[in-house]
């Protein structure tokens, strides 16, 4: 989702003085994306610690891995509108101190309950204002190396999920306080803070008027069908980032491996999102791929609730590739399904509004049936579900037409 894809005058690439300067904007973008996901897996990780030490009541647990997915929904359109105002610099600068300040705030107490869901709240607000802010000025200021750059945030920010989920647990054991293991990711969030400071406070803020035409993605089926596919997606996607060490963890996994097997399901998930696109634009549909790589999510997380333990890396492995192929080939629908631009960025605003917002009910229904049944394995039944329909919509989604048309 371009924030600034809109606007008239077409805005200036960020001021910057030398090549050297335009790499270190480069560095400190990345580095935004490397903070990204650490919310969703560090408290995943330590779950169980936070849920007993704190006396998390049920209905706390579901709330806390549910609201961030939601609010980066329901955030998003709110990027374009404060870019506008006050320069996307500027609008990124103030979502990364919001950000460090929801995770300072988060484990602070006692009470903690208060602090867990202020902080869990504003670290979701920031990030999905992120979410729409980074791929506008990579966009921007890098148009000849928007491969690199694209492919350098992108997997900082896949990685950023793998070192949450594969970090926290051992900073835990390390310090024997779970507030310290969530505490430890303000640090990287502050450290790119300063570091982006003077780029954001050297930009001169312009008022820019919205173009009010082009393609209405809202009327158009297609667009529907590729929207539904990505809320499916995103289903699955955050539970894992939410749920999977749990899982793990209640299946007798000790902390630690739970929290390796879900970095390097992740790592996988980078792998696949790698390789998917590519092979997704070769074909004239992508019926076949949308299919495949949904039943395959669809399947490994059932598998990892209900399959044989022994074989729980293979279920890992499974879901990682499935997962990452997943995601990067609902998001290539954007391109693939669109003739220009312009209806690309809004088709893109659609599913980042529709997908993430509704996406989240993945993760709140996890959390009520583990909370109605003292298991997870309606949970997997309900993803087994699921992947069946990502793969009816991905079937739809991936034929030969375009939104508009």
């Amino acid at each position: 989702m371009d924030a600034e894809i809109d606007e008239l005058p077409a805005p200036e690439p960020t001021r910057m003085g030398s090549r050297r300067a335009l790499v270190y904007l480069g560095l400190c973008l990345v580095l935004v994306g490397l903070n990204l996901r650490t919310v969703f897996s560090s408290f995943s990780a330590v779950l169980p610690e936070v849920t007993a030490q704190a006396a998390l009541p049920g209905w706390a647990v579901v709330v806390l891995t549910t609201v961030p997915v939601t609010l980066l929904g329901l955030f998003a359109p709110l990027a374009p509108v404060l870019a506008r105002r006050f320069g996307p610099e500027r609008v990124l600068l103030g979502a990364m101190a919001v950000l460090t300040a929801g995770l300072l705030l988060r484990p602070a107490g006692p009470p903690h309950l208060p602090a867990l869901l202020a902080g869990t709240a504003a670290c979701g607000a920031a990030i999905a204002l992120c979410n729409v802010l980074l791929p506008g000025l990579v966009k921007r200021d890098f148009p000849h190396r928007l491969g690199l750059m694209g492919g350098l945030y992108t997997t900082a920010i896949c990685a950023s999920a793998a070192l949450g989920a594969g970090f926290t647990y051992p900073v835990y054991t390390a310090t024997g306080e779970w507030t310290r293991a969530l505490w430890f990711w303000a640090l990287p969030a502050a450290v790119v803070l300063f570091l982006f400071l003077p780029i954001a406070v050297r930009q001169r803020a312009v008022r820019h008027q919205v173009a009010k035409d082009g393609v209405n993605v809202w009327r158009s089926p297609v667009a529907w069908q590729v929207t539904i596919f990505m809320v499916l997606q995103a289903m699955m996607s955050f539970s894992v980032f939410a749920w999977l060490a749990p899982i793990l963890r209640e299946r007798g996994v000790d902390g630690g491996t739970a929290g390796l097997i879900v970095s390097v399901c992740i790592v996988l998930q980078m792998l696949g999102s790698l390789f998917a696109p590519a092979l997704a634009a070769r074909f004239r549909d992508q019926r076949a791929i949308n299919t495949v790589v949904a039943l395959m999510t669809g399947a490994g997380f059932a598998l990892s609730i209900f399959g044989p333990l022994e074989l729980v890396w293979v279920w890992a492995g499974l879901l990682g590739l499935g997962q990452g192929s997943l995601t990067a080939v609902a998001l290539t629908m954007i391109m693939l399904r669109t003739r220009d631009g312009h209806t690309a960025a809004h088709l893109s605003g659609m599913m980042q509004g529709v997908g993430y917002g509704l996406g989240s009910t993945g993760t709140l229904m996890v959390g009520q049936l583990h909370q109605a049944t003292g298991s997870f394995t309606t949970a997997g039944i309900l993803f087994l579900a699921v992947g069946l329909l990502a793969a009816v919509f991905g079937y739809r989604a991936g034929r030969n037409r375009f939104v508009g048309e």
